[in-house]
């Protein structure tokens, strides 16, 4: 019975805390509210702060224009742009690691299914475009390079140079299928008119993919692998809904009826064999084969096309890639191109238009913010945020201004997680622990930080 008498004391203190530190943190806020010039409440308005001005209340001033990827960027200090350099971008610390984060996820999955990763040059000769279909298709989006000698453009696609690698390595069959990667920075010659933040770039990078395979059934296996990871790929991003669509021949391409009609059967069987209700493009497929594409929904209700897999049954050709058969004799393989992302920058775009400044947590440039009550928990918070960045931990300890200042601050900058550390945190070995749009929570130190750790893991 005493233990028993213990636990509903301690829980009830416990309690207590916890309503005491709600009362903390909503009396915090209430000074922000007013300083904001909100006349329903005591004091009405006061001279403009524009730290808490510009970040705390402006996504409420007009909510179309915060969900706009170049204002978060700013307000986030995650990238800028300069009429020095139309159409690419100036990727500050916060930004470049957020772009890292996305392109480890990418990877993640190619490590999973085979794939292994090339890199190939930037500048290639005319005649590299002209065996491809581009200098036709493609001619004036692409950059070239002004100097004597052959003309060189900048790749738009990294196509060609995957091509060259498995030409050299004269593949036999027992190599397939070969699945190649790379990360590749492309040029496009996107009209000044046209450019868009990072949703419309001269200069961005692809998550450029190939895989050449023996037969048709061969590539259709490899894109029911592919298709069968995109679901949980994109949710983990917080995109659940998935619009699938195949799309096929067009009016001008290349290839006979025969191959076109094997590779729509291909991609058409690998979705119905994974049970993937998808509408049909008449005429959407590329010049050089079909393709799937994947459709993301961001919360204003628009369509993004990211992922992607398409055949390819040109290139080879070409560019006279062969593999060895069992009986000795050269034969061209057959291709598929795919992109989980597409752009990387683009879908970086999309994804702060979706979420806001409030990305998931695992992606999020800042976890966790260790806010003192006051200057004597100062020196607690930062060795607090220290063992949490020596954990993983995306954590910063904020000491300078009012706490309520710095509670504001936060949910402006869409940080996920705050801690706050009082004189009772640090004397019963506990933290404040806040989620957002919650309630603080009184927490024991060490389950809170094996619990954050574990929540901030990449998926």
């Amino acid at each position: 019975m005493e233990s028993q008498h213990h636990e509903k004391s301690s829980h009830a203190n416990h309690e207590e805390r916890r309503a005491s530190l709600a009362g903390e943190l909503e009396a915090a806020a209430s000074p922000i509210a007013r300083e904001a010039g909100d006349p329903s409440l005591p004091g009405g308005p006061r001279r403009a702060d524009p730290e808490v001005d510009a970040e705390a209340d402006a996504p409420a001033a007009d909510e179309q224009a915060a969900l706009d990827h170049r204002q978060i960027g700013r307000r986030l200090d995650l990238f800028h742009q300069r009429e020095e350099a139309p159409g690419m971008v100036f990727w500050h610390p916060a930004g470049f690691d957020l772009f890292e984060r996305l392109v480890a996820a990418a990877r993640r999955v190619l490590r999973a299914q085979g794939y292994r990763e090339v890199r190939t040059p930037q500048l290639l000769r005319a005649p590299v475009w002209e065996a491809s279909g581009h200098a036709r298709h493609f001619a004036d989006g692409m950059i070239h390079a002004a100097g004597e000698g052959p003309r060189e453009s900048l790749k738009p696609v990294s196509c060609p140079g995957h091509l060259y690698i498995a030409h050299q390595r004269a593949p036999s069959y027992r190599d397939l299928p070969l699945r190649y990667a790379e990360f590749g920075v492309v040029h496009r010659n996107e009209l000044s008119g046209a450019l868009q933040g990072l949703l419309r770039l001269r200069q961005f990078t692809q998550d450029d993919g190939h895989i050449l395979c023996a037969d048709v059934d061969a590539a259709r296996r490899e894109a029911i692998r592919f298709c069968a990871a995109l679901p949980a790929f994109y949710r983990a991003f917080g995109f659940d809904a998935l619009e699938v669509a195949l799309a096929t021949r067009p009016a001008d391409r290349a290839g006979d009826d025969a191959s076109w009609d094997q590779a729509e059967g291909a991609l058409r069987g690998a979705l119905d064999e994974l049970g993937v209700d998808h509408a049909i493009v008449p005429g959407g497929g590329a010049f050089y084969g079909p393709k799937i594409e994947y459709t993301l929904r961001d919360r204003q209700g628009r369509g993004w096309q990211c992922g992607t897999i398409q055949f390819d049954l040109v290139m080879p050709r070409r560019f006279d890639v062969a593999y060895v058969d069992a009986e000795g004799e050269r034969r061209p393989p057959v291709m598929l191109h795919r992109a989980l992302f597409g752009s990387v920058e683009r879908f970086l775009a999309v994804l702060l238009e979706h979420h806001g400044v409030d990305l998931p947590l695992w992606l999020a440039p800042v976890q966790a913010w260790i806010l003192p009550v006051s200057e004597a928990q100062a020196g607690a918070a930062e060795a607090l945020a220290a063992e949490l960045q020596g954990r993983g931990v995306r954590a910063e300890a904020r000491v300078d201004g009012t706490l309520g200042r710095r509670v504001a601050l936060a949910r402006a900058r869409g940080v996920p997680r705050l801690w706050v550390v009082g004189r009772r945190e640090l004397a019963e070995g506990r933290v404040a622990v806040r989620e957002r749009g919650g309630e603080p929570v009184s927490r024991d130190r060490e389950d809170a930080i094996a619990g954050l750790v574990a929540e901030c893991a990449a998926p």
